[in-house]
C-alpha cells in the first residue's frame, strides 16, 4: 500500500507542562525535550506525539510512515498529479522525527500532512507505570471538518487508504494496514481533530489509566464502553488543547475479503458523552 502506519503527531500547544502532567500522571506516558519541544515516548521508538509551545492550541503536522523511498516517490508524484505542492523536509525535521527520507504536503483543509521513511528506535522500551506495560502505540486520529469530500478523495484514491467502515450521514473510517481504522474522517463546521487514541495491552491497562485520570481530576469526556465497529474498549479523557484522547484496547483487524458497511451504532455499551456528541446518528 505504500503508507504502513500512523507514526507520529504534532501539535502547537499552550500549555506544555499540563499536557506533560496528563501524559505522565495519568497515562504513564514518558516525555522528554528537543530543545522547547516536548516528545511523548508511547513504544521504543522516538516518539509518537510532538508538543510545540505556541500561543495557540492545534494540530502542526500528521506524520505517516511510509515503507520505501521508493514508495515515497511513487506517492509524491500521485499527489502532484492530484494538485497538491510536495516539499522536502529540512533536516532539522527529519532529524526531530528520527526520518531518512521526510517530504509534506497540506490537506485540503489546511493541515500539513508528512510522509517519513524509517524510525530511530531510542530506547528498549518507554517508561511504564507500576502495575502493567500501559501505553503501546499511538493507534488511529479521527479528524472533522466541513471538506469531507475532499479529504476522503485524497486519503483514499491518491494515498491509498481503504475504507473499513462507515456511518451515516458523514462518518468514515479507513485503514492502511491490518488495524480496523488508522484514520476517520467525520464532518463538521470547523476543522478539528476530534480525538486521538493511545493504544494499551490490556482491559487492566486501560482501567488502571481510567482509575489515575479520576484521582486525578482529569475530565472524563466519554464513559468506559466498547466500540461496535473496531470492538475496542476504552474511555475518553478531555486534554488541556481541549479535544479527546482515547485510551483503549483490543481493537479488531481485519483482512482483504472485508466488506465495507455503515455499522448502525456508536457502541455496543457505554461510551456516555460528558457533552454533546458531534457525529450522533441521533440526539
Amino acid at each position: 500500500m505504500g503508507i504502513r502506519k500512523l507514526g507520529y503527531v504534532g501539535l502547537n500547544v499552550t500549555d506544555v507542562d499540563a499536557w506533560s502532567d496528563l501524559l505522565l500522571r495519568t497515562l504513564g506516558v514518558g516525555v522528554t525535550r528537543a530543545g522547547d519541544v516536548a516528545l511523548a515516548e508511547m513504544d521504543e521508538f522516538k516518539y509518537r506525539l510532538a508538543l510545540h509551545p505556541s500561543t495557540e492550541d492545534g494540530p502542526r503536522e500528521i506524520g505517516w510512515i511510509v515503507d520505501s523511498p521508493g514508495e515515497l516517490d511513487r506517492l509524491s508524484r500521485r499527489l502532484t498529479d492530484a494538485g497538491h505542492a510536495v516539499e522536502d523536509g529540512t533536516e532539522e525535521e527529519r532529524d526531530l522525527r528520527g526520518a531518512t527520507h521526510l517530504r509534506w504536503f497540506t490537506d485540503p483543509v489546511g493541515y500539513r500532512v508528512e510522509l517519513a521513511v524509517g524510525e530511530t528506535k531510542a530506547r528498549v522500551a518507554a517508561e511504564r507505570p507500576a502495575g502493567g506495560p500501559g501505553t503501546t502505540g499511538l493507534g488511529h486520529l479521527v479528524l472533522a471538518s466541513p471538506k469531507l469530500a475532499e479529504l476522503r478523495e485524497l486519503y483514499e484514491s491518491v494515498l491509498g487508504f481503504e475504507l473499513t467502515d462507515y456511518r451515516s450521514p458523514g462518518l468514515f473510517f479507513l485503514r492502511c494496514n491490518s488495524t480496523h481504522h488508522s484514520i476517520a474522517l467525520g464532518t463538521a463546521d470547523t476543522p478539528s481533530i476530534h480525538h486521538l487514541e493511545f493504544e494499551h495491552a490490556s482491559i487492566d491497562d486501560v482501567g488502571r489509566a481510567l482509575d489515575r485520570a479520576t484521582a486525578n481530576g482529569v475530565p472524563i469526556s466519554i464513559s468506559l464502553g466498547r466500540h461496535m465497529n473496531d470492538r475496542a474498549i476504552s474511555f475518553y479523557v478531555k486534554n488541556p488543547s481541549g479535544f479527546h484522547l482515547e485510551i483503549g484496547c483490543g481493537g479488531i483487524e481485519v483482512g482483504d475479503d472485508w466488506v465495507p458497511h455503515d455499522f448502525g451504532r456508536a457502541s455496543v455499551w457505554g461510551h456516555h458523552h460528558a457533552e454533546a456528541n458531534p457525529f450522533a446518528a441521533e440526539a
